[in-house]
């Protein structure tokens, strides 16, 4: 846990900065234990001698506690799903952050300036204070992203400019440079394309492994048919992923298992020929099956990724 005194602001340490700490050292531990945050995980707050804070309000996206002096968290809400599938348009709701190289815009709460939401920025921003921005990946699903700092504050733009610092640090100080502030953007642009990725496609499977069957998420990753530095074929979309037990994952990267571009399941010999108990025979008999498909069809496994990278498993034999 961070101590009180590796918090540096032009304040003194107060009970608020003690709060802080503990807020985020609360949500960190959260982030060990689950993929992605939800309401269920977020609604308990965390307490504080003896007395429980929350951590966001349900209803608006720029929170301070009653308890604490200085805003504590903002959120980005991911929209509900509508008429079309959330994902089909997940990349254009994260198109600004993607395209950003240092910081990224957060819209004020209405029009006014001075409201008292958007005052809690502007009070931010001047005493350069770390706060959790609970960036949304799927509708009701968050990555906390800490410590955000605001890095700017324009009454006439109606937003707030937000910068992160480095997700592994221990002191909470803010980025103080450009080259700092481009570095922690593309740490959190790499955990914001994989959340999102898996989100997707383990959403596409109805949350199954498309080997085993498996339901549980937590057990799942979303496993890339081709790697996302190929430019040509490498992009994070569904028709991209396919969900995969942790096994079946790597045993799909070790081109133990292979999925020709007609969805049939090829095991490899040096499976096939070793006897070893339960676990192997489980994934020798997936030799001669089939994936089990998505809910859509333009959500299946691109054959053209699925040739090329079958191509690897044959080569690996």
């Amino acid at each position: 846990m961070l101590s009180a005194c590796e918090y540096t602001t032009m304040t003194d340490p107060t009970e608020d900065t003690q709060m802080r700490m503990a807020a985020l050292d609360h949500v960190r531990k959260l982030g060990e234990i689950h993929d992605h945050l939800t309401a269920a995980e977020l609604k308990p707050g965390f307490v504080f001698q003896g007395a429980r804070i929350p951590l966001v309000n349900p209803q608006r996206g720029i929170f301070k506690p009653t308890q604490m002096r200085y805003l504590l968290s903002i959120k980005t809400v991911f929209p509900k799903p509508g008429a079309k599938v959330w994902y089909d348009d997940q990349r254009e709701v994260h198109r600004q952050i993607f395209e950003s190289e240092e910081t990224i815009d957060y819209a004020f709460m209405g029009q006014d300036p001075n409201a008292a939401d958007n005052r809690w920025l502007r009070e931010a921003h001047e005493k350069q204070i770390p706060i959790i921005y609970f960036l949304g990946i799927a509708p009701g699903r968050y990555q906390a992203m800490l410590p955000a700092f605001i890095a700017g504050w324009d009454a006439t733009a109606l937003k707030a400019r937000v910068a992160f610092g480095a997700l592994d640090q221990e002191i909470l100080a803010p980025p103080e440079n450009a080259l700092e502030r481009r570095y922690a953007l593309r740490a959190v642009k790499q955990r914001l394309h994989q959340a999102s990725f898996r989100e997707a496609v383990i959403t596409a499977y109805n949350g199954r492994c498309a080997l085993s069957g498996l339901p549980e998420s937590l057990l799942l990753d979303a496993a890339h048919i081709v790697a996302d530095r190929d430019e040509r074929l490498g992009q994070p979309v569904v028709p991209n992923g396919i969900p995969l037990s942790k096994i079946h994952h790597a045993a799909f990267d070790a081109h133990l298992i292979g999925i020709d571009p007609d969805y049939r399941l090829h095991v490899s010999e040096r499976l096939l020929v070793q006897k070893d108990g339960p676990m192997l025979e489980a994934l020798k008999r997936l030799d001669g099956g089939k994936l089990h498909p998505p809910g859509r069809d333009k959500d299946k496994p691109d054959r053209d990724r699925l040739a090329e990278r079958f191509e690897r498993f044959k080569a690996a034999a």
